[in-house]
């Protein structure tokens, strides 16, 4: 490597002068070129960049060799004529594996020079099997342009540097205080003591007064908190830095304060001197402060932490739950498709739209402010499981309720949400209701990924009637006339600490420079004795709400009513195209049922099927394939064949599948499972609808897939590895990181096998269906031979790890069962796998439940993705041990009211910690299958139908039993009842079903049935107790 010495003594790690070890290495569907350039400094590196797919990374790569001092900071200079995208730095170590790196997210880049510095705080390990620690010895150093707006541009780099820093003070030195004057007794120390008693004053008749503080060298900060005394705060004041005590500039301009506690964001602060320059008092008396506090960098090293520590120090309730630092859930509202959908939270607090602002609500009666924090609160979902939400409050006498819709069209959708308050005491009252928008989303700051949670900026807001706008762009609608409206700036005071006082901010229109302003409108109520009030508000999910017309309060209240019979109907044929019904002990799992199907409804993005709507507003084709079964077991065909022809098209020239297509376009990263998800979507599709045009429209696709997926098995069978020791990889697809468990080292994943076989299989079929013999023949030859070394390499593995179960990865012989389901349904591997290694893995499994379900085993999280077991237990045969798995994942839904899980549940529900989506509807599509299984389930391989393996004898050992009625199957529509009367089962069969080539196979609940009749007519039991039906509509009655 060549270095030499920069400005400050640093180590020019390079200047670019040439670009010898430079290399490009873009991502699939990015094409990258680096040249020589002008520079700041003699010449530059240039980076030509354009995203052809609109996802991927540019990455240009050099190998060196650069030992890191204990303290340092990299610094290099950058411009650039490109779209906003990510930039990273990266260091790699000498193994390759290990990265560590600065994200910065949608950076704008500058026509000039910008200089960008990253202290060793700012450098972060990324992945790699160390799993964490710091770096110590660089063998490798990247940048990367990575898509955010995609695009095309070129971004210019020089005058890279490395500088060795001082170590920090271990403790911080305390400032020493001077000012422009102070008053006998209140010295400028005062202000800096950490004693609350003491103060510095400035003196009577001084017009300018200042306080510096001296942090006795250059310091590194996160920002200040200024404690006023009494009456004599600044209301307007200047925040000023120096290095020399001479020289001051402005990085803070307060103005509107209105006393107590100022806390002021100043991240990643640095300077020896800070000044306090008061423009203007808030009375004649001067001012006076009580403390100056300097607080650290993590203080304020985001918004959010920033913050949470002002929560920390208000009332409880005055600050979002989330914003506190307490796990706060929510739910989804929005209309089936479309892009933008609006979250509630268990308290009651609604969103905007993704990253905007929220409406929280709160009641003053009684001379006190109800929250949150001071009322009892619940959840529900309308008719036990359409995705209306409502939120109910309970405070003693009084309550409220909201309860939000979404209508209007994609693309044009607004929520409606009616807040009801109302009176349950004795005597009559008066309330005001307050709804307060707040610079918060109720996505939380914990949830880090996609679309970042937490804050969200409220520059402006403007009264206009009925109207409220926010930052010109958005707002709300108040459709039922309010008595007030008042904001404030961030420095004029939070919202809520007016309202506690039963009063509105004083300002109408309030532009922040902050971004942090609120607001709140105001309802006054009186309620006489059982009285009830409503009050309406609109929240477009685009653009700003037009003036609502002049309406009497009663005509308001019919409208709103009228979209929500509207919103009603609507889901109820969306959710009613196959009808279940169980007794009330199991109504819970309908009610979930409908549920998820709304949920992934609400959560695509017009074809897009997606697993969420914030951090994982993206499709992946796995979610995508699985969601699709069970949407169509759900009866709506017409969303997968429009997920279908969407997705296809992203497919790459080589017949990669893309593991994951955004609003960028489609994600390069190597998932080596897609290929055969995207071949079984199709056919899955067809085999439920018989819909071979589309099969012929996309037969391009599947043959280039299938074609994509056997150039990657055939890397692993050479010569290579035949060899002992890599004889365990012999046939598999290379390693890849689709399994997030892989995700620090890319591992031979038995998930990605699973799917190839899955994907093998189904281009042969579909082959068929086209009726092309030959192709047929050729792909089931394909198939036959990677199952059998698919199967060669799980017994190897399980020689060479001395394992008894099927492991998740070829390389580590480790334990995933949940991973393991898949081989079971939906690839049907399981009669070709060894039965006893099958049969111990899920043994396994269920020990592991039972230690953590009864608290012999600690936990601190799970996955919900583990509801898949439950399908395979049904498979298996294990009913009992089904229902188990059900009771306990059933309880893991938070809030139980609105039947979702998120991707992670924490064992502690109220720490603040990521959890995925909610609801998450790739963990809801594993539930819905699975429950689906229970009742009915085809089996590929032996052309049955079972019917109820998974149905407990307490289901239908009260009425009205088990009822399904329009149930999709690859055999058309199926419709029974089964019922326990007395000693005798009973299950009736609809016709219009075509019946399978090895029956409809009825595994009914144990219970000691030793005879059988269909139809009236004595029929034999198999040795497992089961009873096959050859033709419907037909009865059939099990006997003791």
């Amino acid at each position: 490597m060549a270095a030499a010495a920069g400005p400050r003594g640093a180590l020019l790690v390079d200047g670019f002068e040439s670009l010898d070890g430079w290399s490009a290495r873009p991502s699939d569907g990015v094409e990258l070129a680096i040249h020589p350039d002008s520079g700041l400094v003699g010449r530059a590196m240039r980076l030509d960049v354009r995203f052809v797919k609109g996802g991927g990374y540019a990455v240009v790569h050099k190998d060196l060799a650069l030992d890191l001092p204990d303290h340092y900071r990299f610094r290099f200079r950058i411009r650039g004529n490109c779209p906003p995208n990510n930039l990273e730095f990266k260091l790699i170590d000498s193994t390759g594996a290990n990265v560590w790196w600065s994200n910065r997210r949608n950076v704008r880049f500058s026509a000039s020079w910008d200089s960008v510095t990253l202290r060793q705080r700012h450098i972060s390990f990324a992945w790699g099997p160390a799993g964490g620690g710091e770096i110590r010895h660089v063998a490798a150093i990247e940048f990367a342009v990575t898509a955010g707006g995609g695009g095309a541009g070129s971004v210019w780099l020089d005058q890279l540097e490395l500088e060795s820093l001082p170590p920090p003070d271990s403790v911080a030195r305390a400032p020493l205080a001077r000012a422009s004057s102070s008053r006998s007794g209140h010295a400028p120390g005062g202000a800096v003591d950490g004693n609350a008693a003491t103060d510095w004053v400035a003196a009577p008749g001084d017009r300018a007064p200042w306080l510096a503080l001296d942090l006795g060298g250059e310091r590194e900060f996160g920002g200040l908190v200024v404690d006023w005394g009494p009456g004599r705060a600044a209301t307007d004041y200047d925040v000023e830095f120096s290095s020399d005590g001479a020289r001051w500039r402005t990085v803070r301009e307060a103005r509107g304060g209105n006393g107590g506690r100022d806390p002021l964001f100043l991240p990643e602060s640095e300077t020896r001197h800070v000044r306090l320059r008061v423009l203007k008092a808030a009375g004649p008396g001067g001012v006076a402060v009580r403390e100056v506090i300097v607080e650290p960098l993590a203080w304020s090293a985001s918004l959010e932490t920033f913050y949470r520590s002002i929560a920390g120090d208000a009332p409880r309730g005055s600050y979002p739950r989330a914003i506190l630092g307490e796990q706060s859930y929510w739910t989804i509202v929005g209309v089936d498709g479309d892009e933008r959908e609006s979250l509630v939270n268990e308290d009651g607090m609604i969103e905007s739209g993704q990253g905007g602002f929220s409406v929280e609500p709160f009641l003053f009666t009684g001379g006190r402010l109800v929250t949150w924090a001071n009322a009892e609160i619940a959840q529900s979902l309308d008719g036990g499981g359409r995705p209306i939400p409502t939120v109910r409050w309970r405070a003693g006498a009084m309550e409220l309720s909201v309860t939000s819709i979404a209508t209007g069209a994609p693309g044009a959708s607004s929520v409606f949400a009616r807040y009801r308050v109302a009176n349950r005491g004795d005597r009559a009252t008066r309330a005001t209701l307050f709804l307060a928008l707040r610079p918060f989303q109720v996505n939380p700051p914990a949830q880090f990924l996609g679309s970042p949670g937490g804050t969200a900026p409220i520059r402006e807001l403007e009264q206009a009637g009925r109207v409220v706008r926010v930052n010109g762009d958005r707002g709300v609608a108040s459709l039922t006339a309010p008595s007030g409206f008042g904001a404030a700036t961030f420095d004029q005071g939070d919202v809520v600490e007016y309202l506690r006082a039963g009063r509105l901010p004083p300002g109408r229109r309030v532009r922040d420079p902050f971004e942090h302003a609120s607001g709140a409108l105001a309802y006054r109520l009186e309620l006489a004795p059982g009285e009830e009030r409503e009050v309406d508000l609109q929240v477009p999910l685009y653009g700003v709400p037009g003036p609502p017309r002049p309406a009497a309060e009663a005509d308001v209240r019919r409208e709103v009513a009228e979209r929500l019979a509207v919103c009603r109907r609507g889901w109820r044929e969306r959710l009613g195209r196959v009808t279940i019904m169980l007794p009330d002990s199991a109504a819970d799992v309908v009610r979930t049922l409908e549920a998820q199907l709304a949920y992934i409804l609400i959560n695509r993005d017009g074809a897009a099927i997606q697993p969420g709507s914030r951090a994982y507003d993206r499709s992946w084709i796995r979610d995508g394939a699985l969601t699709s079964s069970a949407l169509l077991r759900l009866g709506h065909p017409e969303t997968v064949r429009e997920y279908i022809e969407w997705f296809a098209p992203y497919q790459y020239a080589d017949g990669k599948v893309p593991c994951c297509v955004d609003e960028r376009g489609s994600d390069p990263v190597p998932e080596h499972d897609s290929s055969g998800e995207f071949i079984y979507l199709v056919a899955e599709y067809y085999r439920y609808t018989g819909d071979r045009a589309l099969v012929e429209r996309m037969w391009p696709h599947v043959a280039r897939a299938a074609a994509y997926l056997d150039s990657l098995r055939r890397l692993r069978r050479t010569a290579e590895y035949r060899a002992p020791g890599r004889a365990v990889f012999f046939g598999l697809l290379p390693p890849s990181i689709s399994h997030e468990g892989y995700s620090a080292k890319p591992m031979h994943s038995y998930w990605d096998d699973f799917f190839a076989l899955r994907g093998f299989k189904d281009a042969a079929y579909l082959a068929g269906v086209l009726g092309q013999g030959r192709e047929r023949a050729r792909l089931a030859a394909i198939r036959d031979q990677f199952q059998g070394e698919l199967v060669a390499s799980i017994r190897a593995a399980m020689r060479v790890h001395g394992i008894d179960y099927i492991p998740g990865a070829a390389d580590l012989g480790d334990f995933d069962a949940t991973s393991t389901t898949i081989a079971i349904t939906p690839v049907e591997a399981d009669r070709a796998l060894p039965r006893a290694a099958l049969v111990r893995t899920f043994e396994k499994y269920w020990e592991f439940f039972r230690a953590r379900r009864d608290g012999e085993a600690g936990w601190e999280a799970l996955t919900p993705y583990e509801l898949r077991n439950l399908g395979a237990f049904v498979h298996l045969g294990w009913r009992d041990r089904a229902q188990e798995l059900l009771r306990f994942f059933m309880a893991c839904r938070r809030p139980a009211g609105w039947a979702e899980w998120a991707e992670v549940v924490w064992r502690d529900a109220r720490a603040a910690k990521f959890i995925g989506d909610m609801p998450h509807t790739w963990v809801g599509s594993d539930f819905v299958r699975a429950v689906l299984d229970m009742l009915a389930y085809a089996r590929e391989d032996e052309q049955t139908l079972v019917l109820g393996a998974g149905v407990p004898l307490a289901w239908v050992s009260r009425a009205p039993g088990v009822v399904v009625r329009d149930l999709p199957t690859p055999y058309g529509l199926l419709s029974y009842t089964m019922r326990l009367h007395g000693a005798a089962l009973e299950v009736s069969l609809a016709g219009g079903l075509r019946v399978p080539r090895g029956g409809i196979v009825l595994r009914p609940p144990p219970a000691g049935f030793r005879r059988a009749t269909i139809d009236g007519t004595a029929v034999p039991l198999t040795a497992a107790g089961e009873v096959v039906v050859r033709r419907v509509p037909a009865t059939v009655v099990l006997s003791r």
